[in-house]
């Protein structure tokens, strides 16, 4: 006999740094007997990003064995079902309880009632990996270790996190080859860190041999006659370009779905403080497509789920989302190969993790092990 109540359904669209720890929380707090979870993703494991820059670079560690997570044991007690595919729309209801559907590239329609949308960002260069299964991203990651093997001189166009890191790792396993940032800020990273913590990463590169062009932008990167110009007239001699832009919200395949005031000038999705879209009553968004203040990392996105349970939970019960996200410390641990790096964390004074320890948290084992963990392995 049917039940006489049908299952509520959320779904999680994005297996990245917000979206696979937010689908094992709800696997373990939903009730299977009331509820289905659906998790949505490009791939069939989890890339651990952080560790994808070294793990792009070398094969010296063999990082592909634990750097791209399997999500077997992702959901609790097999609580869920995770789809493999590329959501490419949403039918939503604006200020309406109902559900909605999301639409699959293949075709596939999955029902919601509670949707969260944790997407994610595009990268560039070697960290943008493709769709589809492991012998894809392989394939990936074994065509740039060639290229980062064979290279003479390396340009990476862009001084934030991943481009201070690239440097790091090629000056490790290459140490003779000529590495070259271009940055657009007169300094390093952005102005949410300060001015001095900016010239003490810029100052270790350089101890490593790193040429650093700042407040210059590479419009062009195809290589021409051995050189690639910047906008400042600079000519630089290299024979691999490494674009390390900042990602950019994956949320172009919601614009035709969602109404326009809910993206903001970047194409992040404008949230509540309860991290509910605005307009929405039952769609979230996690991760690095929130408009929140705040720099994206993965390190903060356990807090925005535990607002979003708790909130879809009360929703599901028939009460009203309570829980709010209050922001996040600003820490940053920039490694500089295994052994150099910097940290800051924005509180007191604002205290500076030296090279030790940047290497003690981060340098030498790339948190690889913990993030396994968060997915249940």
């Amino acid at each position: 006999m049917a039940s006489q109540h049908a299952k509520k359904n959320v779904v999680v669209v994005g297996g990245g740094g917000a979206g696979a720890p937010l689908a094992r929380v709800f696997s373990q707090k939903l009730d299977p007997s009331k509820h289905t979870l659906t998790l949505i993703t490009t791939h069939e494991f989890a890339i651990h990003l952080p560790g994808a820059v070294r793990m792009t670079t070398t094969a010296e560690e063999k990082l592909e064995d634990t750097a791209l997570i399997p999500l077997d044991k992702l959901l609790a007690n097999g609580n869920g079902v995770i789809k493999i595919g590329r959501a490419i729309g949403v039918q939503a209801n604006k200020g309406a309880a109902e559900g909605g559907i999301v639409t699959l590239e293949s075709g596939e329609t999955v029902a919601y009632d509670v949707l969260v949308l944790a997407p994610g960002s595009h990268w560039q260069g070697a960290i943008d990996f493709p769709d589809g299964g492991r012998d894809k991203a392989i394939a990936h990651i074994n065509a740039w270790r060639e290229k980062f093997a064979s290279a003479r001189h390396v340009l990476l166009v862009g001084g934030g996190a991943v481009g201070q890191e690239f440097a790091g790792e090629i000056k490790d396993f290459y140490p003779d080859t000529k590495v070259t940032i271009v940055h657009s800020e007169p300094l390093l990273l952005n102005a949410t860190y300060p001015d001095k913590f900016r010239i003490r990463l810029a100052n270790d590169l350089r101890a490593r041999g790193v040429e650093l062009v700042l407040g210059d932008v590479v419009d062009d990167p195809e290589i021409k006659s051995g050189k690639v110009a910047t906008r400042g007239g600079k000519q630089i001699e290299t024979d691999l370009v490494v674009l390390c832009r900042g990602g950019k919200p994956a949320t172009e395949w919601l614009k035709g779905s969602l109404e326009s005031d809910a993206f903001n000038e970047e194409g992040r999705l404008r949230v509540e403080p309860t991290l509910l879209v605005k307009g929405y009553k039952n769609i979230y968004a996690a991760g690095d497509v929130t408009d929140w203040k705040e720099q994206k990392q993965v390190a903060k996105y356990d807090a925005h789920n535990a607002v979003i349970v708790s909130n879809t939970l009360a929703y599901l019960a028939g009460s009203e989302p309570t829980s709010v996200y209050k922001g996040s410390t600003e820490i940053i641990v920039i490694t500089n190969g295994r052994y150099w790096g910097l940290g800051y964390v924005d509180a007191l004074w604002g205290i500076v993790i030296n090279s030790f320890f940047s290497s003690l948290i981060k340098g030498r084992w790339l948190l690889v092990s913990l993030r396994r963990k968060a997915h249940g392995l």
